[in-house]
């Protein structure tokens, strides 16, 4: 996703350019870049070296081309974002591992955080947010997760053309809010109470469409929300891997810190039996 607002030894990694024919390939959007976590290797992109791509490399022993990079949508697939260009071209028909990370800034999740925030003042003990987004009668936030559906589709086909050999895993977004549904309204974390539950479901629903398209072509899909729940970003420093608003340790806004990162990185490991070092 976008970012909102303005251990040891760091694991191999390298741009695919002048690099082709990697063994593993990396897309994707902030979740899977990890801006802010050091150490940040790409400016434009907002990349660090300790994302999960890059450990996930380190577990395998996996020649890595990381083209994942900060706001990316789907159509950053196929086109240029800035100095980077189209994520796709990392592909190669001798890729035998692709990891995407895509569509929650398709769903624009990190916009209907900020007019959540927003409204918040409103009604801090209700649910603004909810109500501003079901007014009507109908979810529009449910509605633009069904219709990122197909843009996720056309991507899977597109890595798939590129790469038939490759084993494609579309790896699910963390938990960002408490499982319990009980929030910790503040000016770090401004939601107001009775958003918390319907902010979990939505990341929940989007989550599910992305192993509904995983499933329906060929790929596998990676659950990164139940191993980090207990992490949300209420939770207090050192427990948290996800930030707030006002981040305690380095990483951008609402997004994984490197322990969210590693978190991630082994949810990875464990799908593709690697027995990388266990989580602490």
């Amino acid at each position: 996703m976008a970012v909102l607002a303005g251990p040891g030894a760091g694991p191999a990694s390298a741009s695919p350019a002048g690099r082709h024919h990697r063994d593993y390939v990396a897309l994707g959007d902030s979740y899977a870049s990890a801006p802010v976590v050091p150490g940040q290797v790409d400016a434009n992109c907002k990349r660090s070296d300790h994302n999960y791509p890059s450990l996930v490399a380190s577990y395998a022993s996996k020649r890595l081309a990381d083209v994942t990079c900060s706001g990316a949508t789907t159509a950053e697939m196929t086109a240029p974002q800035g100095t980077a260009p189209a994520q796709f071209s990392a592909l190669g028909r001798r890729t035998d591992l692709v990891t995407v990370t895509i569509g929650g800034n398709d769903v624009g999740f990190t916009t209907v955080l900020g007019t959540c925030a927003r409204l918040t003042a409103s009604d801090p003990t209700g649910a603004p947010c909810r109500a501003y987004f079901t007014a009507g009668g109908r979810d529009r936030l449910t509605e633009t997760v069904e219709q990122t559906a197909p843009k996720i589709a056309r991507v899977l086909r597109g890595v798939r053309g590129r790469s038939p050999h490759a084993r494609i895993l579309v790896v699910g977004y963390p938990d960002l809010f408490p499982e319990t549904g009980v929030g910790c309204t503040s000016g770090s974390v401004p939601f107001a109470a009775g958003d918390f539950p319907y902010l979990r479901d939505k990341e929940k629903q989007l989550n599910a469409m992305l192993a509904g398209q995983a499933r329906r072509h060929g790929a596998g899909f990676v659950d990164t929300y139940r191993p980090t729940i207990g992490h949300d970003m209420c939770r207090p420093t050192g427990q948290r891997w996800i930030e707030t608003l006002t981040p305690a340790t380095p990483a951008a806004p609402l997004h994984p810190n490197a322990e969210g990162e590693r978190a991630m990185a082994l949810a990875v490991d464990r799908t593709l039996g690697c027995h990388g070092p266990r989580h602490r």
